[in-house]
């Protein structure tokens, strides 16, 4: 299996010829979508749905597209292609098995409503959270993608939340607001105070899982 990070809290998976793209929103490049057999959408927020992008694909190559029932309402034409998922679900996307996870948004402040999220867990290998803290108590994480800057979240719970997933190694997720010294002192702080193999991938960097 096959991963490429591209902007802010897009990623995508290919595993045996098929592509699974999980959250390519408003700040990810839209070749993110090439070939695109599935896509796994966390929650309804801009910056992880791109609904133009993913209606101009679309229209060229159909795909199946996943996520929290609430997605529905924001998706326009693209909703024939919708399969609503809840918290608990399996299912496969892409030939790839997916867990979902959580439920819910984290809190950016008591006077936002809190939207549907869900957290993806990848081939029991790679774990996606979304916008949330939701930590996988059934099964260890090999690859977390680490939110590590929004509104909703602050170093130290982004923090707590690497140490209590304690995957192998962790990428950065979340990251398309941060400028190049935001994105240094995060990066120096999670690699000195844990135990994980923490990094931040240039968009476009292409890893194995």
């Amino acid at each position: 299996m096959r991963l490429t990070k591209y902007a802010h809290s897009c990623i995508r998976v290919e595993d045996e010829g098929g592509v699974l793209v999980v959250d390519p929103g408003v700040y990810s490049e839209r070749a993110a979508l090439d070939e695109v057999d599935a896509v796994l959408i966390t929650h309804e927020h801009p910056d992880h749905v791109d609904v133009a992008a993913l209606t101009e694909q679309h229209d060229r190559e159909p795909f199946v597209l996943y996520g929290p029932p609430s997605l529905a309402a924001a998706l326009d034409g693209l909703v024939t292609a919708f399969v609503p998922v809840e918290a608990g679900a399996e299912f496969t996307a892409a030939g790839v098995a997916v867990r979902a996870y959580g439920g819910r948004h984290a809190v950016i402040h008591p006077d936002l409503p809190v939207v549907e999220n869900l957290a993806y867990l990848i081939d029991d290998v790679v774990f996606h959270p979304g916008d949330s803290f939701v930590v996988p108590q059934d099964v260890p994480v090999d690859t977390l993608f680490l939110p590590i800057h929004a509104p909703w979240a602050k170093f130290s719970e982004s923090l707590d939340f690497l140490r209590a997933v304690a995957p192998r190694r962790a990428y950065a997720l979340h990251d398309g607001l941060l400028n190049d010294r935001g994105l240094d002192v995060l990066h120096n702080n999670f690699a000195r105070l844990s135990d994980v193999d923490y990094r931040r991938l240039v968009p476009g960097t292409l890893i194995d899982a």
